[in-house]
Formats: C-alpha cells, structure tokens, sequence
C-alpha cells in the first residue's frame, strides 16, 4: 500500500463519513445484536469504529492490528471475569477489520472463524453495505461464542454494547 495514499484517505475519512456509513439507526441495531448476543453467551464483545488514525500514528507507522490491541487494552475488553472478552475494532480508512480476542475467547476459537467473521464485514463494506455486514458478522460471532462459552444465565455485562465511534 502507498503510504502517500494512505495518509491521504485517513485525513479524508472523517467521523461525518462513519456516521453516514453507520447512522443512528445501524448503531442502535449493532447494539441490539450485542446484548442479544451476550444473552446467550458469557463473553463479552466490544465494537469499535474509527474512521481514521491521527496524522501522529500514520508518521509512526501504526496499523490497524497495532491500534486495535491498543483499545483493546484502553477500554479494558481483557478485564472481564472468563477471561473471554472480544473487540471487534473497524478501520474505514484502511478498509480493515481486526479482531482481538482474550486469553480464554483466543485459545477456543480458530483462525479461521476470526477470518471469516471479518471476511464477512469487509466484502459487505466494499459493496458499500455497512449496518447489515456488521449484523451477520455479529450474528456468527455470537454462534461461535455460543458454542464455545455457552450462557449460564447469571453473567453481568460487563462491558457496554453500544458501539463506538472513536
């Protein structure tokens, strides 16, 4: 990727585009899907949209990955009590999705079911289709944590499930 183009999608990716890409409506759906999702499972998964990175981290060098292990950590998603916190954090400008998992929800996932639950965010983002990609990756996250870490109907939520834009 030319770092030249890069640097000039992130400073023409603004939060009035995130929030054109992701209105009110989609936030308060993503959200509904979260608490739905959390309903039957005992991790907890964290959204996080940035349109784009400061001008300081593109001169740094920093990545998606890099910048979601950082909000991972800034909004405490490893803080949970079974270990099996999620964040699903979206880049616009660098069309990326990442997924960073805690020790528990990392071990008894697959590379694979990470992959595709992005896969599945990112080919609707390049047809434009923002809201509904979110809903249907969010929808077979919550089947693999399901599967996996099955609701004992007695978990607090412990992190908010609304969306952020950031």
């Amino acid at each position: 990727m030319n770092k030249l183009s890069r640097f000039f999608r992130h400073l023409c990716m603004t939060k009035a585009v995130a929030r054109k890409a992701f209105p009110a409506q989609a936030l308060q759906d993503i959200q509904a899907a979260v608490a739905a999702g959390e309903k039957l499972h005992r991790a907890e998964v964290r959204l996080i949209i940035e349109p784009s990175l400061s001008i300081s981290d593109l001169l740094q060098g920093l990545h998606s990955r890099a910048r979601a292990r950082e909000l991972f950590s800034l909004y405490r998603v490893w803080d949970t009590e079974d270990n099996c916190g999620v964040l699903v954090y979206i880049n616009l400008a660098d069309h990326k999705v990442e997924i960073v998992a805690d020790r528990a929800s990392g071990r008894a996932l697959q590379a694979g079911d990470w992959k595709d639950v992005c896969r599945t965010m990112t080919e609707g983002f390049a047809q434009g289709v923002y809201g509904p990609s979110v809903l249907a990756a969010l929808e077979m996250l919550n089947g693999l944590l399901q599967r996996h870490f099955p609701g004992r109907g007695d978990s607090a939520n412990e992190l908010s499930d609304r969306p952020l834009i950031v």
